[in-house]
Order: structure tokens, then C-alpha cells, then sequence
């Protein structure tokens, strides 16, 4: 009889699926990775990926929440490195620039997610206006200390510099957007 599986063991192999998972979902496109090919990346067997997550669909929500409270928890530290409250708005997309730039950057993967299964999954729905929600949220916090009336312009414009950046693969609507933003903060 094998020996049971520990905590320790059962957390590293669900932090090894999930970045398997993520990986190539992120790289291929959520309906084109399969779960057998999500076990070859993981090294787990199909039986123990399913023990963790019934179906795919719960696999890719918990792919999404964890990608959230990184990639937001990245972006509030780099933010909150910045004293002065408008330069904090516009570390946003000082912020943005070197995540377009990095290599295998392809967009914004909720944005990929809802393009795949928004209009099929609640659940992926669900977790994708969580996360842009969130993102609303902080945006909101750091022009509101600047003094800046309404979050939905900065918003918007990072949304579109996301987008634009993941479709044409260039870092530079990052910059066009940070030199809006400076232009509104001019009025502010």
C-alpha cells in the first residue's frame, strides 16, 4: 500500500497543476489544452487532477482567481513603491509597459478566458468581472488620491492598452495610454 500523501505533497502538487495549467492555457487558448496534456506538463495522474478539480471548468477558475491575487498583488507593490499620488497613477502603465514586453505575453488572460467561455461558463464569468471588478477597484483607489473626479477614463485606458498590447504584440500602447492619463491629470 502506497504511503498517504502528506499535506506538503498534496500542496506542492496542486501549486505544480495549477502552473501547468496556467501555462498553457495562457500559451494555447483554454479549449485547445486537453486534460491529458495538462498531466504530461503537471507529471500527475488524471486520477489525483480530478481528486483536485471534478471538472476542467473548476480547474480554470482556480487558475483565474490565483493569476488575480498575483498579477493585482504585483501591480499594488510596484504602485505602492511610488510616494506622490499622481505618479502613482501613472506607475500603472510604467507597470503595464514592462508586463507587455515580457516574453510570451499574449494579452490579458481574463480577457482570453471570457473570449473562450464567457458566454458558456457562469462559473469563468463569474471569476472574470471578479477580477475586473478588482482591477476597477484599485485604479479607483489611486485616482481618487490624486485627485482625479472618476476612475473610468485611467480604467479604460489600461484596459485598451492591455487589449492593444496583447494584439499586436507591442509594448507601446502602455505609453500612449500613461501619456493620456498624464494629460488628465494635467486637468485634474
Amino acid at each position: 500500500m502506497p504511503a498517504p500523501i502528506t499535506d506538503e505533497q498534496h500542496r506542492l502538487d496542486r501549486e505544480a497543476l495549477l502552473d501547468a495549467a496556467e501555462g498553457l492555457f495562457y500559451e494555447q487558448g483554454i479549449q485547445a489544452v486537453g486534460m491529458d496534456l495538462i498531466r504530461t506538463a503537471s507529471g500527475l495522474p488524471l486520477k489525483r487532477i480530478y481528486r483536485f478539480f471534478p471538472a476542467k471548468e473548476d480547474l480554470v477558475v482556480a487558475v483565474l482567481e490565483r493569476r488575480d491575487r498575483r498579477w493585482r498583488g504585483a501591480l499594488a507593490a510596484y504602485v505602492g513603491e511610488v510616494p506622490d499620488p499622481r505618479e502613482r497613477v501613472l506607475a500603472v502603465f510604467d507597470w503595464l509597459a514592462a508586463w507587455f514586453a515580457e516574453p510570451g505575453f499574449r494579452g490579458c488572460a481574463w480577457i482570453n478566458a471570457h473570449g473562450e467561455l464567457g458566454t458558456s461558463s457562469e462559473a469563468v464569468l463569474t471569476e472574470v468581472r471578479t477580477h475586473k471588478q478588482a482591477f476597477h477597484d484599485q485604479i479607483a483607489d489611486w485616482t481618487r488620491a490624486a485627485g482625479l473626479p472618476a476612475a473610468e477614463p485611467v480604467l479604460l485606458l489600461a484596459e485598451g492598452a492591455i487589449v492593444t498590447a496583447g494584439i499586436t504584440g507591442d509594448p507601446a500602447p502602455a505609453r500612449h495610454a500613461r501619456a493620456a492619463v498624464a494629460m488628465l491629470l494635467g486637468g485634474a
